[in-house]
Formats: structure tokens, C-alpha cells, sequence
């Protein structure tokens, strides 16, 4: 058994095997995702070659692949489009075989074209980095051998090679679109892992992300920790990152009479915090009439699936799912009262060509009718809006 210049115990190689798959996961989520797909901070030169480096080493990847396919994945969340939505190709394929999805959206000339712009471009790219892509993982294989040895080089080895592979591209990817909490009722299916982003570098709070993508911070509630963005403070620190954008926090005062540019401009900015918030309101009012419906449906739905209908953005139901609420909603007209006026509030932000005073004045209506609705919910999250403050 050949020798490398480092040996170590059973548990050193461990130790070795997680600290340098965790400077992959961090370049990736540093540099590759903030950085470089959306531009939520800036790196110096120093950090953002070495990360460059680190990964041509430990994943083969070119930057602008990777920023063009994540880019695209934003841009057609959901869709046939999309290069790897387990709502489309299912999550065991993603989960599992993410990477060969990978592989094949990056010879797509189109999408690298099209959401590539802006990656770097200087001679260390061209000449070596997009040039040799896969030479960097023999290099690495080399240097594992040469430090640890036969074996626990080429166990080492194998382990870096398919951590960003199961990890970003099959859990992430997967799990991050089909399984877990959501703090935010964004269009697309995204969803937190767990509240403590450390093993995957804090990607995963994915539905934090999905839902502020230009956000340099993943975390958003007290409890949930992205170790991510604590590098990222560490480099800012030392003047070597700045941070362009964060998750933005509400903010509230006392309820105005009537609701002005100031309210819009909040309500617009907080949008998702809105929209959080009134489908909550949207599950109480369905807690309280889920007996009516229950007796409506023949004792065929559960509170569950009420709840996920009503939370669900349009097309994120199937068919049949669609054709069961609409009857439902047809003969309760409390529920449908409140959905309608969700997909209205909804139009509030989704109206690009229409003008300020027109949007001031949609809002303004949509508040005098939620007061004067006779709903209780829609009364109190009125209050709510006319509170939002810039």
C-alpha cells in the first residue's frame, strides 16, 4: 500500500474529507450562487480567485454554466423549462440523477448564451479554468494520492467528487422543491430544509431564497442560522466582500386613515410578508367552516388538503384538485369572498404597466371592501395593511 506524506488516523481522514467538501459547499454558495448568479455581493479579487481555483479543482464546473442554468431555473421556476424541477421530471430523477440534468441544460447553447452574462471572462478563465474544466479534477486526484496515500487519497478524492453532485444538485435541487417548511408563499414550490443552513453552506433555506433572490442572507426568522452568510460577514469584516442586498424587514406604525404612495411602495416591497400573512388568515377562516365544507364534499376532503389548495398559487393544482376547490368555493361564499380578494391583492404587484395612482387606488378599494366585508379576518389584515411602512 503506497504512503502519502500525511498520515493520519481513521478519524483524521474524516475530519480532512468534511473540511474540504465544506470549502466546496461554500465556494458554490459564496461564489457561484450570491456572487455570481445574482449579484447580492461583491467579492475582492482575492476570495473569488481562490474560489475559482477550489472549484475547478473539487467539481469541474464553469462559472458560466453554472450561473446560466441556476439563472434559467429562476426564470422558468416550475415549467417545462425549468432544467430541474422534480414537479416536472419528479423527485426521484432529480434527487438521484440531478447532475445528468445538469450536464445536459449546459450544452444547451441557448440557455448559457441567453443567462450567462456577466462571469468572468480574463485570461485565467479562458486559458485554463473553461478551457479545461475536468483537468482541475485530475490535478486534485493527483494531490490527494500524493498527501494521503493510495486508498485514503482516492476514497478522499471520490467523496469531493460527488458531494456538490448529491448535495446541490440532488437535494437541493430535489428535496428543496418538494419537502420541508416555507416561510413564504412564493409562486414556485420551494421549500426550507431545515432552520440550520451549516452541512449544505445555508441553501437549505431555499424557500427563504427563492423568495428574495438578489438576498446576500439566507436566513430569515430568529431561529434559522446560514452559516453562509456568516463567511460572508467574516470576508465583509475584513474588506474583502460587500453585501448589496438582504432579505428586506418589515416595518410597521400606526395605521393610517387611508392608505397612500408610502402604504403601496411597502406593500409592494413586503409582498411576500403580505402574502404570507393573508393566507394564514386564509387557513383560519377555513379551520372555522371546514365542517360545512366537509358535509359539501361528502366527507371527501381533510383540513390538510383544504389548507394546501387554498395556500396554492395557480397551476400548482392539478386538474381535478382545481375542479374540487372551484366547487367548494362555489357554494361557501365566505371562502370564495377571501380568494378572490387574494388573487386581486396578488394583481396589486403583478400589474407592471399599470400607473401609481392607479395601483394607490386598487389598494385603497381592496381595503374599503375588506372593511366592509363582514369578515373578521379580512377586516383585521386590513388594519394590517394600512400599518406597512417604508
Amino acid at each position: 500500500m503506497l504512503s502519502g506524506l500525511i498520515d493520519l488516523p481513521w478519524w483524521g481522514y474524516v475530519a480532512v474529507t468534511l473540511a474540504m467538501t465544506h470549502v466546496t459547499i461554500a465556494s458554490v454558495t459564496i461564489f457561484l450562487h450570491r456572487h455570481q448568479a445574482h449579484r447580492s455581493l461583491d467579492l475582492h479579487a482575492l476570495p473569488s480567485t481562490f474560489f475559482r481555483i477550489w472549484l475547478w479543482l473539487t467539481t469541474g464546473m464553469v462559472t458560466k454554466e453554472w450561473a446560466a442554468i441556476h439563472r434559467k431555473h429562476h426564470a422558468k421556476c416550475e415549467t417545462p423549462e425549468d432544467p430541474h424541477s422534480p414537479r416536472i421530471h419528479g423527485i426521484n430523477k432529480v434527487l438521484w440523477t440531478g447532475v445528468f440534468l445538469y450536464v445536459k441544460e449546459a450544452r444547451n447553447a441557448e440557455t448559457i448564451q441567453r443567462y450567462g452574462h456577466g462571469t468572468p471572462d480574463d485570461a485565467l478563465e479562458r486559458k485554463l479554468l473553461s478551457r479545461f474544466p475536468k483537468s482541475g479534477i485530475v490535478v486534485m486526484l493527483a494531490a490527494d494520492l500524493l498527501l494521503f496515500g493510495a486508498w485514503p487519497g482516492v476514497l478522499i478524492w471520490g467523496i469531493q467528487m460527488v458531494w456538490i453532485p448529491f448535495w446541490a444538485a440532488g437535494v437541493i435541487n430535489g428535496l428543496g422543491h418538494f419537502w420541508g417548511y416555507r416561510n413564504y408563499n412564493c409562486a414556485d414550490a420551494s421549500t426550507n430544509l431545515i432552520p440550520w443552513g451549516i452541512l449544505i453552506g445555508g441553501e437549505e433555506l431555499h424557500n427563504n431564497h427563492h423568495s428574495f433572490a438578489t438576498s446576500a442572507k439566507l436566513s430569515a426568522r430568529w431561529y434559522e442560522f446560514d452559516i453562509g452568510w456568516m463567511y460572508i460577514r467574516m470576508l465583509e469584516i475584513l474588506g474583502l466582500a460587500k453585501v448589496k442586498k438582504t432579505i428586506p424587514t418589515p416595518r410597521f406604525g400606526a395605521a393610517k386613515t387611508r392608505a397612500d404612495f408610502d402604504t403601496l411602495q411597502a406593500v409592494i416591497t413586503h409582498r411576500y410578508d403580505v402574502m404570507t400573512r393573508y393566507v394564514n388568515s386564509l387557513k383560519a377562516i377555513a379551520h372555522e367552516e371546514f365542517a360545512a365544507l366537509k358535509a359539501q364534499s361528502g366527507g371527501k376532503i381533510t383540513v390538510h388538503e383544504l389548507r394546501r389548495w387554498l395556500a396554492a398559487e395557480k397551476g400548482q393544482l392539478c386538474a381535478e384538485e382545481q375542479k374540487r376547490l372551484a366547487k367548494l368555493l362555489q357554494d361557501n361564499k365566505r371562502l370564495e369572498t377571501v380568494v378572490a380578494m387574494r388573487d386581486e391583492l396578488t394583481a396589486l404587484w403583478a400589474r407592471s404597466s399599470a400607473s401609481r395612482e392607479q395601483l394607490l387606488q386598487q389598494l385603497q378599494d381592496w381595503i374599503a371592501r375588506a372593511e366592509q366585508s363582514g369578515i373578521r379576518q379580512l377586516e383585521e389584515f386590513s388594519l394590517r395593511l394600512r400599518r406597512y411602512a417604508v
